[in-house]
């Protein structure tokens, strides 16, 4: 049974409507063991802390429920952000993903359906890694909880991605993430049918398909801080998540009439650590910035480029020098042709000489900043010039005359000039 709910009011679904969802969901079958899959602090805006939680509350007299963020290449959440996020699970229920030890193989898509979705950019199968638990067959209820946006790797997250991405290996992670870069994020970025999301459909489809995985997806913006939830999709079909990208793509895609010279975003600490996560103020932007202009990044909470010591040394070592030069060092040099995945950051991460980043990363130093092709902004000083709080989302004049577009948020959307793209 699938349950797809859409807001008929500017505020939103209530947290009643949500419960109640939830609670139909689960009121067809007893389950003695559970398994749910939320995002990690990076979607702190996507109503999944309450989601989650209501589905704790409502199993846990009688079943075991364990929770295990989808992490992907992320450090595990600290006790601090989960309880933050998730205050009515107990810290001790929550299982650590690892990306690179915990996985098991089952099954690869094969390569002539990637050449097939590619265009013949690519033609290695993907081999398809997750998490043993998924495997387990003591969970009869597994359920991925997450938010439907644009995404740059795949067209838009969640779904399929937070099985085999969220709780996947490293093959199938840097492979995806490739296979994503090769073919142009600026082809994929807001729609469904992409190279990566028909890979990993295939492998959930093909090697998952007898565990008992359903889904819970929301779709959400944050104009002022505030999460507001448009839409809740829960069950195992497919239609759930169609249903959430069409509403996903009224709501996060932001279609401009002109292109931006000056484009200020922010990056909240809790959210935004470093630039592999911070990044997507460059990657949901770039379709709307115009050429020669300037892209300022606030980043107090940025202390360095990846998210382990392997990722974070690959990017200081070769920096964000432009897909053609990123692509020449892939096809040379060993250390980028095994983390294929942070190759594709470093294409993401690019303006191909488009615009300016300035990158006020509160914990780096300018040198750091500086060394990996951005320049250097001083964040105490950016702040002044742009006070936040004083900042509406989209256009505005400052006192000064100088007129930017302002973005709160860059993980809950994708702006485009209407007239480029």
């Amino acid at each position: 049974m699938s349950i797809l709910l859409k807001a008929t009011s500017r505020s939103g679904l209530s947290d009643q409507t949500i419960q109640q969802a939830i609670q139909q969901s689960l009121a067809e079958k007893s389950y003695r063991k559970v398994l749910l899959i939320p995002p990690d602090v990076t979607r702190y805006h996507s109503k999944a802390g309450f989601i989650a939680g209501c589905y704790y509350e409502c199993l846990k007299e009688t079943a075991i429920v364990d929770v295990m963020p989808a992490l992907g290449t992320h450090v595990p959440m600290t006790r601090a952000e989960f309880t933050d996020m998730y205050p009515k699970i107990p810290y001790e229920r929550m299982l650590i993903h690892r990306w690179k030890t915990d996985t098991i193989h089952i099954g690869d898509v094969p390569g002539s359906l990637i050449f097939k979705w590619t265009e013949g950019v690519e033609s290695e199968p993907l081999v398809c890694e997750v998490n043993r638990l998924l495997l387990d067959p003591s969970y009869d209820l597994i359920v991925s909880i997450g938010q439907v946006v644009p995404h740059e790797v795949i067209g838009m997250a969640n779904y399929t991605k937070n099985i085999l991405v969220g709780c996947g290996g490293s093959q199938t992670i840097h492979r995806s993430h490739m296979i994503g870069a090769l073919f142009g994020m600026e082809r994929m970025m807001g729609k469904d049918h992409t190279p990566v999301r028909e890979a990993l459909d295939y492998g959930v489809g093909h090697f998952l398909k007898d565990r008992p995985i359903e889904y819970a997806l929301t779709v959400t913006t944050a104009p002022q801080g505030e999460t507001i939830t448009h839409g809740l999709f829960i069950g195992r079909d497919r239609d759930g998540f169609e249903a959430a990208v069409a509403l996903a793509q009224e709501k996060n895609l932001n279609f401009l009439d002109r292109g931006i010279h000056t484009c200020v975003v922010y990056l909240d600490p809790k959210e935004f650590k470093t630039t592999w996560l911070g990044n997507k103020a460059i990657y949901r932007t770039r379709m709307a910035i115009n050429e020669g202009g300037r892209l300022i990044v606030l980043a107090p909470g940025v202390h360095q480029f990846g998210e382990d010591e392997a990722i974070d040394h690959l990017i200081r070592k070769y920096g964000y020098r432009g897909r053609d030069q990123v692509i020449r060092w892939y096809q040379s040099e060993p250390d980028l042709k095994q983390n294929m995945a942070t190759a594709a950051h470093l294409i993401h991460g690019s303006t191909e000489g488009r615009f300016e980043v300035v990158y006020a990363a509160g914990k780096m130093s300018p040198q750091e900043v500086e060394s990996v092709g951005y320049t250097s902004g001083d964040y105490q000083e950016l702040i002044k010039k742009y006070p936040i709080e004083q900042l509406k989302s989209g256009w505005n004049q400052l006192t000064t005359g100088e007129e930017i577009f302002y973005i709160p948020n860059p993980a809950l959307g994708l702006w485009i000039d209407r007239n480029r793209f």
